[in-house]
C-alpha cells in the first residue's frame, strides 16, 4: 500500500434517515404498530463519506442541503467525522434529502424524498474543480441528477482521474456513460435493471456488461458475497464474511468506501474487494448507516480473524 492517505471525492447525497423499527414489514394497504423511530444522518453520499473517513481517506464530499434543521445537522455531523464540507451547498426554499427506513426482521425497505439533493448540478461540480483535480478517486451514486453524474464523469475522465459509480438507486444508462466508468459496482438486482432484463446468472450478466465497456465491473451479492471481472476478463468471486447482523442499511455503501479506499491505495482488484466485504461485515454488526460505518482498525481486526 502507498504511505500517504489518499484523496478521495464523494459527490451525492444527504439524507436525514428516519429510520422506523417494527417486528415485520407491513403487506399494502396494511397498518401495522411499529417498536421505535430514530433520527439519523444518512444519504448515499454522506455514508459513504463517512466511512472513507474513517477508514482514512483525507475525504471531501460536495452535494447539497436544505437550509433547514437537517441540513444543519448533517453538514456537523461529516465535520465532526473529519469530512470537508466545503463542497457542500446550502438551498435555500428546500428541504434537506429525507430516507424513510423500515427495518424488520434483520432487512430493510427505503422510500427517498431528494429534496435540495435534486439540485445538485454541473455547476457545483465545475465551482469543485480545483478539488477534483487533486484526488485519487472519484465515488458516484445516483442519488443525484443524471445530468451531474454524467458531467462528473466526463470531468473526471479529461482530468485522468478514476471513477466508481455505484449505480443506485439503478436505472439504465447509456453506453457512452457506462464507458467512461472505472468501476461500476451494481449489486444483482442493480445489474439486471441496467441491462433491462430478469433472466441470467450473475456471470452471464457481467459478460453481457463487459460489451458496454466497463472496465471493472463488481457485483455485490449479500451474504453470497462478491463477482468481480476486471480488464483481463477472468471472472472472480469473494465470499462474504459471517458476522452477527444488527442491521443492513448501510452494508452497499461501506462496500463501496472500502472498494474505493483500497483501489486507491493501489491494491489489486481481489484484494479491494475482499477489502470492501470486510468493511461492509463490520457495518453491518451496529445499528445505523453512518453509525455503523467502521474504522481501519475494525476492518483489520476482522481481516486478521479471516
Amino acid at each position: 500500500m502507498i504511505d500517504r492517505k489518499p484523496v478521495i471525492v464523494v459527490i451525492g447525497s444527504l439524507n436525514m434517515d428516519i429510520v422506523i423499527e417494527a417486528d415485520r414489514q407491513p403487506q399494502m394497504g396494511e397498518t401495522i404498530l411499529g417498536n421505535k423511530i430514530t433520527f439519523l444522518p444518512g444519504g448515499k453520499g454522506a455514508n459513504q463519506a463517512v466511512a472513507l473517513a474513517r477508514l482514512g481517506a483525507r475525504t471531501v464530499m460536495i452535494g447539497a442541503v436544505g437550509n433547514d434543521a437537517f441540513g444543519q445537522q448533517m453538514i456537523a455531523s461529516l465535520d465532526r467525522e473529519g469530512v470537508d464540507t466545503s463542497g457542500i451547498k446550502i438551498v435555500d426554499g428546500e428541504v434537506t434529502g429525507l430516507a424513510s427506513i423500515l427495518l424488520a426482521q434483520g432487512d430493510n425497505c427505503i422510500v427517498c424524498i431528494p429534496g435540495a439533493n435534486a439540485h445538485c448540478t454541473p455547476e457545483d461540480v465545475e465551482r469543485n474543480l480545483s478539488i477534483i483535480e487533486a484526488a485519487d478517486m472519484i465515488l458516484l451514486q445516483m442519488e443525484i441528477p443524471l445530468d451531474t453524474i454524467r458531467y462528473t464523469i466526463t470531468t473526471a475522465k479529461r482530468l485522468g482521474k478514476r471513477v466508481i459509480l455505484n449505480p443506485a438507486p439503478a436505472t439504465p444508462l447509456p453506453a457512452d456513460l457506462l464507458e467512461q466508468v472505472d468501476y461500476l459496482t451494481p449489486n444483482f438486482s442493480e445489474l439486471q435493471i441496467l441491462l433491462e432484463t430478469n433472466e441470467g446468472n450473475v456471470t452471464e450478466l457481467i459478460k453481457q456488461m463487459q460489451v458496454r465497456k466497463v472496465d471493472h465491473i463488481i457485483v455485490t451479492q449479500g451474504d453470497e458475497g462478491a463477482t468481480f471481472v476486471g480488464q483481463d476478463g477472468l471472472v472472480g468471486r469473494v465470499s462474504s464474511h459471517k458476522v452477527n447482523v444488527v442491521d443492513t442499511t448501510g452494508a452497499g455503501d461501506a462496500f463501496n468506501a472500502g472498494l474505493a479506499f483500497s483501489i486507491a491505495m493501489n491494491e489489486s482488484l481481489k484484494d479491494a474487494v475482499f477489502f470492501a466485504n470486510a468493511t461492509a461485515a463490520q457495518a453491518v454488526t451496529k445499528y445505523g448507516a453512518q453509525n455503523g460505518m467502521p474504522n481501519i482498525e475494525d476492518v483489520k481486526k476482522l481481516l486478521s480473524e479471516l
